[in-house]
């Protein structure tokens, strides 16, 4: 969210019947930026055009930032139809309630689009000129919010922009995406919470950032004089493989050793006390029907247009703050009556995932 001392914010949340594992991640920032008096939170569904025109005829919002989605990958596949209506439709709906409350030439609106349009690559480094390729149902449905928007701003002359983000990560990410999975699983097993890790695909590759550097571009870009799409990026690609290698090292068990082919690979801690410990193994169930191989953007033109700086945060750095963080959270789940999420309920995927996003939200 966007905070200034002459700005308000506000946020679209789902009604639930129950409080989720997202709205208490989002209670918790709001509380520990102290910013609950400066957002206002209002209930809504992406899949509900008319509510959707209403919260924006009422709010009447300055810039708009579309962060909502389905935003598991691999669970698009599972949920086609839905991921389709909330990711592709509901920016749709975004864009035309702007436009019925006479908002088009004031509201400035970002769509956060994503490098899984890229797909399977027609490039081997993805800029704003590279085709996409999408391969599975949430990369779809982007393709068709980011193209939609796009179409808005031409034919509405509208101040809309889409930013393309890379892999975007921090210990805020959720458990089901697999650099916070693996994260959790280091912490857990250096607090003997668990013995093992199981994942998929360990050769994928992508381009991974820190979300608090690729949210300073986002707001960026809707301070430019004209409307322009970026990639946001750092510019450089790492495998599954080598996010378990940094995170063992940033949990204080050293390196790991890699053992055996296929699906029989295992890793092995090579520490003196804990040497031949297997702590991860591999499983099938983690694959996806169409895989994306490998990711890397071209941030050139953000950095000379935005002012964005790719190498904020090493990746080391990232892969350290998401394993130590998990590691404090592990330590205060000591108190009596607390407990962690079991390793299965975590396994949904272990292919990398993309954005992991609740709301649209808005600043006036």
């Amino acid at each position: 969210m966007i905070h200034t001392q002459f700005r308000r914010d506000a946020g679209l949340i789902r009604r639930v019947s129950s409080t989720s594992a997202s709205q208490e991640r989002l209670a918790r920032v709001l509380a520990t930026h102290d910013c609950g008096s400066r957002c206002q939170l209002h209930h809504g569904d992406m899949c509900d055009p008319c509510c959707l025109a209403r919260l924006v005829a009422h709010i009447r919002p300055d810039e708009m930032y579309n962060l909502a989605a389905q935003s598991h990958v691999g669970v698009s596949f599972e949920i086609p139809a839905y991921t389709t209506e909330v990711n592709g439709a509901g920016a749709l709906h975004l864009l035309e309630a702007i436009r019925l409350a006479g908002l088009q030439h004031s509201c400035r609106f970002y769509q956060a689009s994503t490098s899984e349009m890229f797909g399977k690559v027609l490039e081997p480094v993805q800029s704003e000129r590279t085709a996409f390729n999408p391969r599975s149902p949430y990369a779809c449905a982007k393709l068709f919010a980011h193209t939609i928007t796009k179409n808005y701003r031409d034919a509405y002359g509208m101040y809309a922009v889409c930013g393309l983000l890379f892999n975007h990560e921090s210990p805020r990410r959720g458990e089901l995406f697999v650099t916070r999975k693996i994260s959790l699983a280091v912490a857990a097993i250096a607090a003997g919470f668990e013995d093992c890790m199981v994942l998929g695909n360990l050769d994928a590759t992508r381009d991974w950032g820190h979300a608090r550097d690729y949210v300073v571009a986002m707001h960026a870009m809707l301070q430019q004089p004209t409307p322009e799409d970026f990639v946001v990026a750092t510019g450089e690609t790492r495998s599954v493989r080598a996010f378990v290698e940094a995170a063992f090292h940033a949990g204080g068990m050293g390196s790991v050793l890699w053992q055996g082919t296929g699906l029989d690979e295992v890793a092995v801690l090579q520490a003196p006390h804990t040497a031949g410990r297997v702590v991860v193994r591999l499983s099938a169930e983690f694959t996806r029907p169409s895989e994306v191989d490998a990711l890397i953007g071209d941030p050139r033109k953000a950095v000379a247009t935005l002012g964005f700086n790719p190498r904020a945060t090493p990746f080391e750095q990232l892969v350290a703050e998401m394993v130590h963080a998990d590691m404090v959270r592990l330590a205060e789940m000591r108190a009596p009556g607390l407990v962690i999420s079991t390793p299965e309920q975590r396994a949904t995927s272990s292919a990398p995932a993309e954005e992991d996003h609740e709301m649209p939200i808005f600043t006036i």
